[in-house]
This record gives C-alpha cells, sequence and structure tokens, in this order.
C-alpha cells in the first residue's frame, strides 16, 4: 500500500531524529507569527522561513510541499473570492468587488497561506506516529489520541480504495472520454463513499469494543533529547521573523 507523500517525506527526513518538542516549537511559533504579525510583510516572511526551513534546512524534496500546498491553495482562493465579492441590497442590489473586500481578501489569504506553510514545515519533518507519541507525553487524554490515530489509519484504506476502483476503472476505458470520464468520476465517488461508511462503522465498532489509549506505541526515536542549539536557533529566527514584519509594516 502507498504511503502519503508527506509522510513518506516525513519519514525520510534528516529532522526525524530531533526531538518533537523543537520542530513544534519552531512550526507553532511561525503558526502564532502568521496569526498575529501584519499580514504585509509579516505572512510572506512567514512563508518564506517556513518553506525554506522545509526545503533548505530539512531537504526536503520541493514536489512533495508543492503538492501538499495544492489542495489547500485551492481553498484558500475560493476563500478570497468569497471575501473579495459584496453584495448590497441598498439603495439597489449589486454584486461587485470594492478595494476594500479586495484588501481584506489579500490579507486573508495571506494569513492562510502563511499558517498553512508553518504546519506543513512540521507535516514533512515528523512522521504522525511521532506526533501522538509526544501527545501521550503531554498527558492529552487517550481516547483523543486513540481516535486520530485510528483517523490517520483510514486515510490510508481510503486512499488505497480509490486506487484500486479508478484502476479497474482505467482498464475498462472509463476515461477514455470526457462523457465516460465523468460517468467514471461519478461512480468512483459513490464507490468511495460507501466503503469509508462501512470501514468507519467497523471502525467505530472496534473502538467502542476495547479499551482506549493503546492504538500507537513511542517510537525509540520519538524520544531524542531536545537539543537547546535548536531551540536557541528557533528563538533567534522568530525573533528576526517578528523584527522584520513590524519593521516593513512600518516603512
Amino acid at each position: 500500500m502507498q504511503g502519503l507523500a508527506v509522510d513518506d517525506a516525513a519519514w525520510a527526513s534528516p529532522w526525524r531524529t530531533r526531538a518533537v518538542g523543537d520542530k513544534a516549537a519552531l512550526s507553532l511559533g511561525l503558526v502564532l507569527c502568521a496569526l498575529l504579525l501584519p499580514p504585509w510583510p509579516g505572512a510572506l516572511i512567514v512563508t518564506v522561513v517556513a518553506l525554506g526551513a522545509a526545503v533548505g534546512a530539512a531537504r526536503t524534496p520541493l514536489r512533495p510541499v508543492l503538492r501538499a500546498l495544492t489542495a489547500p491553495a485551492a481553498f484558500i482562493a475560493l476563500g478570497a473570492v468569497s471575501v473579495a465579492v459584496t453584495v448590497t441590497a441598498t439603495p439597489d442590489w449589486s454584486v461587485g468587488v470594492t478595494a476594500d473586500s479586495a484588501r481584506r481578501a489579500l490579507e486573508v489569504s495571506g494569513h492562510a497561506i502563511a499558517g498553512t506553510s508553518a504546519v506543513l514545515l512540521l507535516a514533512v519533518t515528523t512522521p504522525m506516529i511521532d506526533i501522538l507519541a509526544g501527545l501521550r507525553r503531554l498527558r492529552v487524554p487517550p481516547a483523543c489520541i486513540d481516535v486520530a490515530a485510528v483517523m490517520y489509519r483510514f486515510l490510508f484504506v481510503l486512499l488505497s480504495s480509490v486506487r484500486t476502483i479508478r484502476q479497474s476503472q482505467t482498464a475498462r476505458l472509463g476515461y477514455s472520454s470526457p462523457r465516460r470520464s465523468l460517468h467514471s468520476a461519478g461512480l468512483l465517488t459513490a464507490a468511495v463513499l460507501i466503503k469509508s461508511w462501512d470501514r468507519a462503522s467497523r471502525l467505530e465498532a472496534g473502538l467502542a469494543g476495547r479499551e482506549f489509549g493503546d492504538a500507537v506505541s513511542a517510537d525509540p526515536v520519538d524520544r531524542q533529547r531536545s537539543s537547546p542549539t535548536f531551540l536557541g536557533a528557533v528563538v533567534v529566527v522568530l525573533g528576526a521573523v517578528v523584527a522584520l514584519s513590524l519593521l516593513g509594516h512600518r516603512a
């Protein structure tokens, strides 16, 4: 069974041997910067630093990073359109884009892209099993960790179902024409939804029939000690991001 590109990148990342807390400090710090700093130039600086750390410092291949950003970017674009388009009822009904709505759409998009890039930095450097083990050490309720682990595994089941059904449709020339492609896509969606519902019901029954908290075992790599040098570098980087953002905003 093939895995997610982000998950594969995380397992192969040179930063996997670093403590989860160190990487989380950098990622969450950048998320806070993306939320609190002015969108210009704060969002741009956070995005550059996050992607630069993922591709440069952590040596993650650029292709999976860009692929992982594609879907969030599409949702962000749709959200930006809904913010930019305004509807007025007085004195007459009108639909349009104003300078203020366009500015707000750009600001929201900047915050969203910066925050997504910061979270992606943690995703491409830390496997999910390490994150769950770290949450267990933070005394997060075992039931929450158990549900998260089951949902994580469910993703691979879902992707495997989609891949198998699509290969079968392709072998039967289901995508040989636009009309057949549309028909096959509808059948694929229906089949995956039914399989997902059935699988989710069985997973729910399995959770209800056993004790919580034993879904994931801690990996020895996750117990790596925190690095004071790395944390010091994180503080310096976050401080530089804040300073450059505020100076650029005032200028």
